[in-house]
C-alpha cells in the first residue's frame, strides 16, 4: 500500500517479514488498518509487536487481516465468517469495524478500515 494512511501497516508488514509473501501472486484480501486505527490501541502495543521478539505475535496479527481469496463487499452478507490466514475466523462486517474503502489490486483485494483486528 503506497498511501499516506497506512505508514504504520507498511512498517508492520515489513517488521514481519511479509512484503514477500503478500507480494506473491494470491489472490489475497487484506483488511489494512489505517495509522490512526494503529493508534487506537493501548499505548505501547505496537512498540512492543515491533519488537524482533514479537515477529511471531506480529504476523499473528497480520495474517489475523490476511484471507487467502478475493472477498469483494458485493459478496458479503451480514453474518458470515471467513477463515483468516492466522487467528480463526472474522465476520464480513469486520469484527464490528467499517469499510472504509475497498481497493482492486493486481493480486486480491484491499479493505481499508478503522480498526485493529484482533483475534479473540
Amino acid at each position: 500500500i503506497g498511501s499516506k494512511d497506512h505508514t504504520t501497516l507498511v512498517t508492520a508488514v515489513k517488521a514481519a517479514g511479509l512484503v514477500t509473501s503478500l507480494s506473491n501472486a494470491g489472490p489475497f484480501t487484506v483488511f489494512a488498518p489505517t495509522n490512526a486505527a494503529f493508534d487506537k490501541l493501548p499505548a505501547g502495543t505496537l512498540d512492543e509487536l515491533l519488537k524482533p521478539e514479537k515477529k511471531g505475535d506480529l504476523e499473528n496479527v497480520l495474517g489475523y487481516h490476511t484471507y487467502v481469496g478475493v472477498l469483494k463487499t458485493e459478496y458479503m452478507q451480514d453474518g458470515q465468517e471467513f477463515d483468516m490466514v492466522y487467528g480463526g475466523k472474522t465476520k464480513t462486517y469486520v469484527n464490528g469495524t467499517e469499510i472504509l474503502a475497498s481497493i482492486e489490486t493486481s493480486n486480491g483485494i484491499i479493505h481499508v478500515i478503522g480498526d485493529v483486528l484482533l483475534s479473540k
